[in-house]
């Protein structure tokens, strides 16, 4: 099991959040199950994935992260991803990373998929049941990311592509308020926290600093701020540029091209003031997701 490493000063992973995400994930795990077990695989859940194709790449990263989460220099399951891993970052994730998955994990048959997940799921809990969860693991890009944002970011990947699937084959899903807090809460401000690597170069950067507040009623209020291109993490208290209002769901939807941002806005996923909120574009244009 992976043992007692210390995260970096200033984490905010408290064991009832590290109590959270490991229930979150198992229960996500669960419903895609069901989810992906009553589909046809060959429906197009997007349009370049079937529905195979999309429970290939969830139980392909889970597969993954149980080598992950143990450490940098253990083996992956799937050949030919850890080739891509340091040089990923957002703007190239679908060619380099996923498109290596997929390639050099070649099942579809939707049992078998499902029954990965469910394994990697249970070896990842058991693997990170002793861990420090505040400790980090080398990520995507060279970014550092918590234990217990590995497990956000599983879950959150179920809950978009179980949404991917779901919506195109006419099925119910719910992104419980919650389970997307986790991923904003112990993902995103934490691999910001603790550092990006190469993740999020590009994007246009602004010269200058932007500060924007981020509130909501399942989170802990967090400042995000970018100078000079460079993003920080900090307390509420001093002055911004833009304070948002979100629904965790909402804003995880809108982050990932799910739902574009006047529909979110217009249906109140997202609210947004403060002294200068045009800004807002100039920050979420290095402040992104694939």
């Amino acid at each position: 099991m992976v043992t007692g490493l210390h995260g970096s000063a200033g984490t905010r992973i408290t064991p009832a959040r590290w109590a959270a995400v490991r229930s979150a994930v198992a229960e996500a795990g669960e419903r895609f199950e069901q989810l992906v077990l009553g589909c046809d695989g060959g429906v197009m859940a997007t349009a370049d994935w079937t529905v195979a194709d999309t429970a290939a790449h969830v139980a392909g990263i889970a597969w993954n992260y149980t080598s992950m989460v143990v450490s940098y220099d253990t083996d992956r399951p799937i050949g030919g991803v850890r080739d891509h891993l340091l040089g990923t970052t957002v703007d190239n994730i679908h060619t380099g990373l996923n498109a290596a998955l997929l390639r050099n994990f070649p099942e579809r048959e939707p049992a078998r998929l499902v029954a990965t997940l469910r394994a990697s799921i249970g070896k990842l809990l058991e693997l990170s049941a002793d861990a420090d969860p505040a400790s980090t693991v080398t990520w995507l890009g060279g970014a550092r990311l918590p234990r217990a944002g590995l497990l956000a970011h599983l879950t959150n990947e179920m809950l978009i592509h179980g949404r991917d699937i779901a919506v195109a084959t006419g099925r119910p899903w719910r992104i419980p308020e919650e389970h997307a807090a986790l991923f904003f809460e112990l993902f995103i401000v934490e691999i910001i926290r603790n550092g990006t690597g190469v993740l999020l170069d590009g994007g246009r950067p602004r010269a200058g600093r932007i500060a924007v507040e981020f509130r909501s009623r399942y989170t802990a209020p967090v400042v995000i701020v970018v100078t000079d291109g460079e993003v920080s993490v900090e307390d509420p208290g001093g002055p911004v540029d833009a304070r948002v209002g979100f629904r965790p769901a909402a804003l995880n939807l809108m982050l990932f091209h799910r739902v574009g941002r006047v529909r979110t806005a217009l249906g109140g996923g997202v609210r947004v003031r403060g002294r200068r909120p045009w800004l807002l574009p100039a920050f979420l244009r290095k402040v992104r997701m694939p």
